[in-house]
C-alpha cells in the first residue's frame, strides 16, 4: 500500500493523522547513527538469542523458558535494527522468530504460549501486544503476506476472550499499544468490529487521561503506595495513550492530555535529561533517584507514536532530548552491558545494599547484563531503531516533515514520484545540517522542517537563494517545485541555556544536549563473563562541584570546544564536543546512600581553590553530575 492512501482510508472512520510514519526501510541511517546501530547489533542486541536463555531458549520459539515478554521485547527492537543495516544475519535471526511464530498459531487465533500463575494469568493478552508491533514492523520491510492474516485471527480472538475476561494487569494498562495494532489492520480492511474491539479496550483499560487530570503522586513514591499506577514504564506507555485513542475519539481532550501529562510528570518527577524519574516507581526530583531504561525506550516510542495525532514541536524536541542524553547515558559505549537505573547525578556505580531506589535492589545501578531485573535486558533495543525509523513522516498535505534530525536518507514517493532527502550532519554535536533532494524528475511537495524551541535565528538556505530566518518553536513550510540535487543548509544555534533543577541547582544545555561534569572511572568487573559482564564504575577524582556562574548570563562562564568524532560518540573518549567552565569543591556535599547527596541549596559559598572543569555531553558520560550547586558570586 502507498502510504500516502492512508490519510484517504482514515477519512472512514479513524480521524486524519497530521503526520504519517513511513514504513521500515524509507529510512536509511548515514553517519554517526549508522555507526550507533552497528554498535548495537555487535554488542548484546545482536548477540542475546546466542547465550541469554530467556531470549535464547524462549517459549516463544520452542524452548523451555521464559515464555511471557522478552523474546517479544527483544524481537520488536531486533526487527527495525537489522532491516535499517540490512544485516544478513540479523535478518535470518528475526525471519526465523517470525517464522516460528506465525507456524505455531493456534487454531482460535491465540499466539504464543499459554502460560500459568507464574507469570501472569493463563490468557495474558499482554505480551502479544509487543508481538503484533514486531510482526508489523517485520511487514512493512518484507511484504510478508502472512502477517495481516495472523494480526486479524488473533484479534478476532481476542474480540471473543475480552467480554468474559477483561482486560487486567499490565494489559490494562498498557492497551494503547494494541489499539495501535488494531488501527494498523483498520486502515487495511476498513471492517468495523476493528474499531468496536479499540473501543472495547479503551474501556476496559486504565483511564490514564482521568488519572493525570487529578495525580496525586507529588512525591518520591512511599513503598506501600506503590503498584501498577506509579510503575514508571507504565506511565511512560501511557503518554501515548490519549494521542492514539484520538484518532478514534477526535476528542479534543485527548489531544491536550498528552502534554498535560508529560507537565504533570515533569513538576513532580522531573530530570534535567527530559526523564522522569522511576526507581522503579515514580521517585520525585531529586537527580540521584534513578530513571530506568525500560522507562526511556518506552517514552521515546510514546513520543514517536504520539506525534503524528499530536505534532507539536515541544514532542520532538523532548524525543531528541531523551534520545542524544537519557538513552546513551545508560549503556556502556560498546553496547555490552546496560544499566536498570540511571542517575542524572552518578557518581558511582556500586553493589549499594543502603540505597535510595523506592523498590530496586542493591545492584540497580550497575553496568552488566541483567542488572537488578531482566526487562531492560530483553527490551532496551528499540530505543536507537525506532528514533532511526521514525526521523521522518509523511505530512497530511502531501508532502514530507523532518521530525528529529540525524544523517539519513530518506526515500518514498509523491504523486507516483520516487523523491528522496539526504541528510548530512554531525548534529547533534553541530548545528549545521546539509539536505539534498533527490527526484527522479521535478516535481512539487511541501517539505516542513522542525524549528527546536530553543534553536532562536535559525536560517534555511536553499541554493545560492538569502537565508531565510525561521521561528523557534514551529515547522518551517517550504513549498516548490524541487529538481534532483537541490540543497539546503539548516543552522540550529546552539547556545548555552541553564535551567533550574532540585535545590535551585542548575543544569546546563546547549541545543538539544544536556551536558554534565566529566569524573575520572575506573571499571572493575563483579560477575558474569566477558563481553557480557558486569561492572561496578568508581570515581578516580572528585565530583563535589560548584559552579562559578551567573545562571541568568551563563554564556560568560562556559566556553565550548570541538572535537573529532570518535569511533563510539556516546563516551567519554569519544565525545565531539566538551566545555570548560570554573568551579569549587564543595566538602560538604558527600554521598548518601550509596549515591550523591541532593546538590546543596544554592547559591552555595566555598573556601576551596578555583579550578577549570571539564563537561561532556550527558550521553558521553558513565559517572556524572549535571545538576550541579553555584556558588555566591564573588563581586
Amino acid at each position: 500500500m502507498d502510504p500516502m492512501d492512508l490519510p484517504k482510508r482514515e477519512q472512514a472512520g479513524l480521524h486524519t493523522r497530521s503526520l504519517v510514519p513511513l514504513p521500515l526501510g524509507a529510512i536509511q541511517p548515514r553517519g554517526w547513527l549508522c555507526e550507533q546501530l552497528r554498535i548495537q547489533a555487535d554488542g548484546l542486541s545482536g548477540h542475546l538469542d546466542e547465550f541469554w536463555p530467556d531470549v535464547a531458549q524462549s517459549r516463544w520459539i520452542g524452548g523451555d523458558a521464559e515464555g511471557w515478554e522478552r523474546g517479544p521485547y527483544w524481537l520488536d527492537g531486533v526487527v527495525p535494527l537489522a532491516f535499517l543495516l540490512e544485516d544478513p544475519k540479523l535478518k535470518a535471526k528475526v525471519r526465523h522468530w517470525v517464522d516460528e511464530i506465525v507456524s505455531h498459531q493456534a487454531a482460535d487465533g491465540w499466539l504464543g504460549p499459554v502460560l500459568d500463575a507464574q507469570y501472569s494469568y493463563p490468557y495474558d493478552a499482554w505480551p502479544r501486544f509487543v508481538v503484533l508491533k514486531a510482526l508489523i514492523q517485520y511487514h512493512e520491510a518484507t511484504g510478508d503476506e502472512r502477517i495481516p492474516q495472523v494480526v486479524e485471527r488473533f484479534l478476532q480472538k481476542l474480540t471473543q476472550l475480552l467480554p468474559e475476561h477483561p482486560l487486567r494487569s499490565w494489559a490494562m494498562y498498557r492497551w494503547a499499544d494494541l489499539v495501535l495494532s488494531i488501527h494498523w489492520l483498520y486502515e487495511r480492511t476498513g471492517e468495523q468490529w476493528l474499531l468496536d474491539l479499540a473501543s472495547m479496550m479503551q474501556e476496559q483499560g486504565f483511564d490514564w487521561r482521568g488519572h493525570f487530570a487529578r495525580f496525586p503522586y507529588r512525591d518520591r513514591s512511599r513503598r506501600e503506595e506503590c503498584d501498577l499506577r506509579t510503575h514508571g514504564v507504565n506511565n511512560a506507555m501511557a503518554i501515548k495513550a490519549p494521542g492514539v485513542w484520538y484518532r478514534q475519539s477526535a476528542d479534543a481532550g485527548d489531544h491536550d492530555a498528552v502534554g498535560q501529562m508529560i507537565g504533570m510528570l515533569d513538576r513532580y518527577h522531573g530530570q534535567a535529561t527530559g526523564m522522569f524519574t522511576c526507581d522503579e516507581h515514580l521517585a520525585g526530583r531529586n537527580p540521584s533517584q534513578g530513571s530506568e531504561l525500560c522507562t526511556v525506550v518506552e517514552y521515546m516510542y510514546s513520543l514517536e507514536t504520539a506525534l503524528p495525532m499530536v505534532p507539536q514541536v515541544e514532542l520532538a524536541d523532548r524525543l531528541e532530548r531523551l534520545a542524544f542524553n537519557a538513552l546513551p547515558a545508560t549503556l556502556s559505549p560498546d553496547i555490552w552491558s546496560h544499566q536498570y537505573d540511571q542517575q542524572v547525578n552518578q557518581v558511582q556505580c556500586s553493589m549499594a545494599p543502603d540505597h535510595l531506589y523506592t523498590s530496586n535492589g542493591a545492584d540497580a545501578n550497575l553496568f552488566g547484563l541483567e542488572p537488578h531485573f531482566g526487562c531492560c535486558t530483553a527490551n532496551m533495543h528499540q530505543g536507537w531503531p525506532k528514533f532511526a525509523s521514525h526521523l521522518w513522516m509523511l505530512s497530511a498535505d502531501g508532502g514530507l516533515t523532518a521530525v528529529s534530525y540525524a544523517p539519513c536518507l530518506v526515500s518514498t514517493e509523491i504523486e507516483g514520484v520516487a523523491v528522496g532527502v539526504e541528510v548530512q550532519t554531525d548534529y547533534p554535536f553541530d548545528e549545521a545540517l546539509r539536505f539534498t533532494i533527490h527526484a527522479e524528475r521535478p516535481t512539487s511537495f511541501p517539505l516542513h522542517l522542525r524549528i527546536p524551541l530553543w534553536a532562536e535565528a535559525a536560517t534555511v538556505q536553499i541554493g545560492d537563494e538569502a537565508p531565510v530566518t525561521m521561528m523557534a518553536g514551529t515547522f518551517h513550510r517550504e513549498e516548490r517545485e524541487w529538481q534532483d540535487g537541490i540543497t539546503l543548509v539548516l543552522r540550529l544555534p546552539q547556545q548555552v541555556q541553564v535551567v533550574r533543577g532540585f535545590n535551585n541547582s542548575v543544569a546546563i544545555s546547549r541545543g538539544p544536549l544536556l551536558f554534565g561534569l566529566r569524573i575520572g572511572e575506573e571499571w572493575r568487573q563483579v560477575g558474569g563473563e566477558l563481553p557480557h559482564a558486569d561492572w561496578e564504575v568508581t570515581p578516580t577524582t572528585a565530583w563535589n562541584y560548584a559552579l562559578q556562574l551567573d545562571p541568568d548570563r551563563p554564556a560568560e562562564s562556559i566556553r565550548f570546544e570541538s572535537h573529532a568524532m570518535g569511533q563510539q560518540p556516546f563516551s567519554p573518549e569519544g565525545a565531539p564536543v566538551s566545555a570548560k567552565v570554573l568551579g569549587r569543591r564543595v566538602p560538604t556535599w558527600t554521598l548518601d546512600h550509596g549515591a550523591a547527596a541532593p546538590p546543596p541549596q544554592s547559591p552555595v559559598t566555598s573556601e576551596e581553590p578555583l579550578e577549570e572543569l571539564t563537561l561532556l555531553p550527558y550521553g558521553c558520560t558513565n559517572l556524572r553530575i549535571a545538576e550541579f550547586p553555584w556558588l555566591v558570586s564573588q563581586t
